[in-house]
């Protein structure tokens, strides 16, 4: 009965200061010899969307656990309704696994592998007097299943006969009844204090073809029918779940008990709940088919495809589930630990380039027209064996439009006329003039000066300047398409839709700022789609995995350089 493996490997050792309240319930298993010493865990996901982080938290576990007690770990996917699971899901999903750095081996599973073997565990329940096939339409079961200070009201096709249940049963299957005109029912207490014993639905008619099945079946076993069978099945151990199934847990343990198959431990924890983001696949869902996103990968959504086009980094993802650990109560993680993981790993593995967004030409007046310079950058100051790179200098530049200050403010030591500033690895230079546009009276072009003493360095009189800026030669530089994204939502908590304010209302309108002509360094042209820089003095950024072009990289923003997690994780310790 059971499809699962024998793994003779020892568990490994852990230090018991480093152990969750799951691995030190596993770990006391494995003391008392439960389970013949066997570890196996399995990630379960529905093939009905794309995975969000809060399945990246559960994959991290699964695996986790599985990769540090020497056992093993299944892919299952719980394909129990048709009518809304695609085959794009399914990819996806095995997508993200492997690209977090997990492995299911041979051990890709799906809930209707064991539709046969459900089926006759149903026709065991219905031998014993435990399930009946109701005529109650959905409406009728929810309004006869009591409250949680009311009990129940049993069906009227409750005590039906088990000749008669068989029948009907075979024939549901045998597809000679409609959509929704029967089910099959667990036969528990109507008036048990959890609502899920009152005579839970186990099977419903579903006319619909199925992706991996076809037409084979016109009836789908319910998710809690499904779920705790599958397991035992498969001779899983421990089966994680999220705490909303831990009022499901008698239900699974009933079905069980009255099969007489393998029992694993199934044990809850807090799902992942984060700051500005929904979770829903409901609410993700909505984004998506109402075009308020461009797709599943939408760098602004939380799913693991939108995140790594965005640019995250698989370690980036495994660190923050890490930090956050597993805990008995929902809480809500600050989206900023998050960006704080993606920067720290990012600060270390991302070369410098700079590029400069919101372009203001400068003409160097005393700089040879035709000459070109190759100035040596450095790739990664964190990094030394990242080495360095050229980049070219030229007459004609461009630096950042709010680098420069016509009436500069008190403290603003940027560029401004008869101030002089250096530019990263090239010069000194002194604004001489604003050349404004006759017709908008905007600031169109800078002339300048350089001191051809000062190449790299400091000026030989000792002189010092208060800002130094990026830039990009204007003739070899790149131009390019940069999207800035932000967080989709204003509000904190959009899914909390307190006063009947609904989710979408607090979309942020500024989320996205498409830039059109930016100016990189033109080695840039040859950015491989996925690749991910940090723009000097502006953030961290992705070449775009779906609208670059060879030669003709498109840029996402994937965070700033402003760590606010840092500043206050700071201060929690000065309290301290």
């Amino acid at each position: 009965m059971k499809k699962s493996e024998k793994n003779n490997e020892k568990p490994l050792s852990i230090p018991g200061e480093s152990l969750d309240f799951i691995r030190a319930i596993i770990q006391e298993d494995l003391k008392t010899g439960q389970y013949q010493g066997r570890v196996h865990t399995r990630f379960p996901p529905e093939p009905n969307g794309y995975l969000h982080i809060g399945h990246a938290k559960s994959i991290c576990l699964n695996f986790g656990i599985a990769r540090d007690f020497g056992g093993f770990c299944n892919l299952r996917f719980d394909d129990t309704n048709p009518s809304k699971e695609e085959v794009e899901y399914v990819e996806s999903i095995q997508e993200d696994v492997r690209w977090l750095g997990f492995d299911w081996g041979e051990r890709r599973y799906y809930a209707s592998d064991y539709f046969e073997q459900l089926y006759e565990f149903a026709l065991h329940l219905i031998r014993k007097g435990r399930a009946f096939v109701c005529d109650l339409n959905a409406d009728e079961v929810r309004a006869t299943r009591g409250t949680l200070t009311e009990p129940g009201r049993d069906s009227p096709f409750r005590d039906r006969s088990v000749e008669e249940n068989l029948d009907l049963f075979t024939r549901m299957r045998a597809g000679e009844f409609p959509d929704g005109s029967r089910t099959l029912r667990a036969r528990i207490d109507m008036a048990a204090p959890n609502l899920n014993l009152r005579d839970p639905v186990l099977y419903r008619i579903m006319h619909a073809e199925h992706h991996r099945t076809g037409k084979a079946w016109c009836i789908y076993p319910m998710y809690d029918w499904a779920h705790g069978q599958c397991d035992s099945l498969e001779g899983i151990t421990h089966s994680i779940c999220t705490l909303e199934f831990e009022d499901h847990r008698p239900l699974y343990d009933w079905f069980i008990e009255e099969l007489g198959i393998h029992h694993p431990r199934q044990i809850e924890f807090a799902r992942l709940n984060l700051t500005y983001t929904v979770m829903s696949k409901r609410k993700l869902l909505q984004l998506v088919t109402e075009g308020l996103v461009s797709g599943w990968d939408d760098p602004r959504l939380p799913t693991i495809s939108g995140l790594r086009r965005r640019g995250f980094t698989p370690e980036a993802l495994r660190d923050f589930c890490s930090r956050i650990g597993v805990a008995k109560r929902d809480s809500i993680v600050d989206l900023a630990l998050l960006e704080h993981c993606l920067r720290e790993d990012l600060n270390r593995r991302a070369p410098r380039v700079m590029a400069v967004l919101r372009p203001l030409k400068v003409v160097l007046t005393n700089y040879p027209e035709d000459q070109v310079e190759e100035l040596e950058a450095v790739n990664n100051p964190e990094d030394p064996a990242m080495g360095t790179r050229t980049v070219p200098f030229a007459r004609e530049i461009y630096i950042e439009r709010e680098d420069f200050r016509e009436d500069p403010p008190r403290k603003y030591f940027r560029l401004a006329p008869g101030r002089e500033v250096r530019l990263r690895y090239a010069y000194f230079i002194t604004c001489q003039e604003a050349v404004k546009d006759p017709l908008t009276g905007e600031i169109s072009e800078l002339r300048c000066t350089y001191d051809p003493a000062t190449r790299g360095g400091d000026a030989p009189d000792g002189r010092k300047v208060k800002a130094t800026l990026h830039w990009v030669a204007a003739g070899p530089s790149l131009q390019a398409e940069v999207r800035l994204y932000d967080r989709l939502f204003q509000n904190p908590n959009p899914a909390a839709e307190k006063d009947g304010v609904h989710f979408k209302t607090t979309l942020n309108p500024h989320s996205l700022e498409v830039l059109r002509d930016c100016r990189l360094e033109p080695g840039l042209k040859e950015a491989l789609p996925g690749s991910r820089f940090q723009f000097e003095r502006l953030g961290y950024f992705c070449a775009d995995t779906v609208d670059s072009r060879p030669g003709q990289p498109v840029f996402n923003r994937t965070a700033t350089l402003r760590d606010t997690w840092a500043k206050i994780s700071e201060k929690q310790e000065e309290g301290k």
